[in-house]
Order: C-alpha cells, then structure tokens, then sequence
C-alpha cells in the first residue's frame, strides 16, 4: 500500500471515531448554539426571560380563565385573574367558537346536507392518503382517483343533482371555501405551470412570447386585481344572458394567478439542471416530451419542492382575499360573526381571529411537514 492510501485509509479511521465526550452531550450543545458569544447569552436570556413572561400570561388566557360554555355574549364578561387587563384582554372566549363552529365550516350550507361536504372530505381523506405515502404502490391509479374521479364526485355531491337538492354556491362558506378554492388551484396550477415554463424555455419564439407574457402580466399585479377582473370584468366580456358562477370566478382567478408563480418555480428548476443530462438524453434518442417526463422534470421538480410547497402555502393563506368579491371563505365569515348582536363584546374578534389564525396555521404547517419529508425521501444522491 502506497504512502497516500495509507494516509487516506488513516485519515478515514480517525474521522469515523466517536466525538471526545467534552463535545458531546446538552451542556456542549447549549454552549454550542445559545452561549457560544456574549451576545450570544445576552439574547438567550433575554429570550428566555421573555418565554418565562408570556407563556403563563398565555395559557391562562386561552385556557385556564377561558370560557368554555356559554349561549350569548355574557358568559364572556370574566376578567383574567391578577389584575386590571386592558380592554379587549378578557379570557378568551371559546363558547363563540363553538356555538358557531358549523357556520364557521360550512357558512350558510343547509344543515340537513351537511353530510355531504363531510362524505367528501372523508372521500378526499381516502384518495389522497395512498398518492401521499411513498411506499403505496399504484401511484398512477391514484393521481386519476384523486385529481380526476374525485372532483366530479364531489362537484355532484357538494352541488347537487341526480336526485340530490341543489344548493347554491352562495350558500357555501367557511373552511369549505377555503379548502375548494385551495384544492382546484392546487390542482391546476402544477400541470399549467410545468406548461408555462416549458414554453417560456421554448426555441418556438411564438409560443416563448406568450408564455413570457402571460407569466410578467400576471405576476405583475395583486391577486386582488385578478380576483377583480375574474368577478367583474369576465361578467362584461360574456354573451348577453351568460353568467358564471361566482365561485367559479374566485377559483380561476386564484388558479390562474398561481401558476404564474408556479411557471417561475419550475423555471429555476430547469435550469438548474445540468446540461448533460439533456444531452445524455438526446444520446438516447429520446423526444422532447419522452426526455422532459423521464429524465428533466422528476429532477428539475425534487430540486423545487421546498418553493412548490411555499407557492402553496402563500396561495393557501391568500385564499381570505375572496372576501373582497362577496365570496365569505373561513376567515371571512368568522369576521362576519363578529357582527352577531348575541355574541358582541371585546374578546369575540380576538378569539375567533386566533381560532382562524389557527387552523390556517394547522394546514401550512401541515404541508411544510409534509414538505419536508418528501425533501428527505428524495435526497438519494450528492451525500456527503
């Protein structure tokens, strides 16, 4: 064996050895990443002073002087414990909550339907759970279940028809909102995305300016806009005694503003493709389409998940700016509530924007989690 293998093979030994004890243990890791510098211990503490402030002033808000049970507006009269509190700081007042949780789900949808959106998010619970679990197989199988199957399904049973009572989608509101609105643009905005920014890499200059131009118009100006221009204006441009429903406005307009931004996601993974693997698979004689479905995109989409998943997550909360066009999504009618006659005092807002707050946070979390472990599954190679 030469000098240099010996070296290496020595060198490998010595770094595959366990850490001295001094460098392992909580005390190394405290001093590692909250005491290394003076300043270092300066905000740790400070932090920490802090938590020890707010966390019992918390819980004794949202929970232990919380009213729990109530029918109107005087059950939440109590004042936290320990002194005068400022107005609106009364313990947080859970009885509003509750008394309109179904609203706060469904909106106005009738009550002796509502088995209908919870059969469909118990239908939505068992089509996608397969396609998200790695190691079911059939995945091809799912994704038509789950993205094709799945909205007619629930379209029928959320609006009606074949024998089931129509209801309006005016009468829709709340959390389902939100999560049908979520759902189609989720849906929609990947494939048109990919769509987008394959055109806008395209050498067809025709079809590269298109793409380019739709994708600077729409990332150009608020959702707000677009969700104008999808509830007015469309209106305007339709035949005499055409209509669309509003709802379907709302969830064209979020659809079409996300794949804008979806096109740019996609883009940077493309490019950041090296460019062997399009010539490799130009080797092989591969078509354009066969070399993007096999080779370019599942690389070019893993190098993204973490902006697909933020894209979502934006678009998931910016799903409350239909409140603007009369559309009345989770956070939208929790406000409306706030107008109830019954329920009105200091603390109904602040409790049901912290419900809102709440479940919004429940969902994003949720998908960064997920983001998180398909990033790990995943990363099989370029290891260290």
């Amino acid at each position: 064996m030469s000098s240099v293998d010996q070296n290496f093979v020595s060198k490998s030994l010595l770094s595959a050895q366990p850490a001295p004890a001094s460098e392992r243990g909580v005390w190394h890791w405290l001093k590692k990443n909250l005491f290394a510098t003076p300043k270092d211990t300066v905000l740790t503490v400070l932090a920490i002073a802090f938590l020890a402030w707010a966390i019992p002033h918390l819980v004794n808000w949202l929970f232990v002087q919380a009213v729990w049970n109530g029918t109107d507006r005087t059950f939440c009269a109590t004042t936290v414990q320990g002194g005068t509190q400022p107005d609106g700081w009364n313990a947080a007042c859970w009885a509003f909550v509750r008394a309109k949780f179904v609203i706060f789900m469904f909106g106005l949808y009738p009550p002796e339907g509502r088995w209908r959106p919870v059969l469909v998010i118990i239908l939505a619970i068992i089509a996608f759970a397969p396609l998200l679990m790695p190691s079911v197989p059939r995945k091809g199988l799912n994704a038509i279940l789950a993205f094709f199957v799945l909205p007619v399904i629930s379209f029928f049973l959320l609006y009606g028809g074949f024998g089931l009572k129509i209801v309006e989608t005016e009468r829709w509101g709340g959390l389902l909102v939100t999560l049908v609105i979520a759902f189609v643009a989720i849906a929609v905005s990947f494939p048109f995305g990919i769509l987008l920014a394959l055109g806008r890499r395209s050498k067809m200059p025709i079809v590269r300016m298109l793409c380019v131009g739709f994708i600077e118009i729409i990332r150009g100006v608020p959702l707000i806009t677009v969700l104008f221009m999808a509830s007015y204006m469309l209106p305007l441009f339709m035949p005499q005694g055409w209509t669309v429903d509003k709802l379907l406005r709302a969830v064209v307009g979020v659809a079409i503003f996300t794949s804008a931004y979806m096109a740019e996601v996609i883009r940077g993974g493309l490019q950041a493709i090296p460019k062997g693997q399009f010539e490799g698979a130009d080797s092989l004689g591969l078509g354009y389409w066969q070399k993007m479905r096999l080779i370019i995109l599942p690389q070019a989409i893993k190098l993204v998940i973490p902006g697909i998943v933020n894209t979502y997550i934006g678009m998931f909360k910016d799903t409350s700016l239909v409140a603007i066009i009369g559309m009345f999504d989770l956070l939208g009618i929790v406000r409306q509530n706030f107008a109830d006659a019954t329920w009105a005092s200091a603390v109904t807002p602040v409790t049901g924007l912290v419900f809102a707050g709440f479940v919004f946070w429940l969902f994003c979390f949720g998908m960064s989690r997920y983001s998180g472990f398909m990033e790990r599954h995943l990363d099989t190679g370029h290891k260290r």
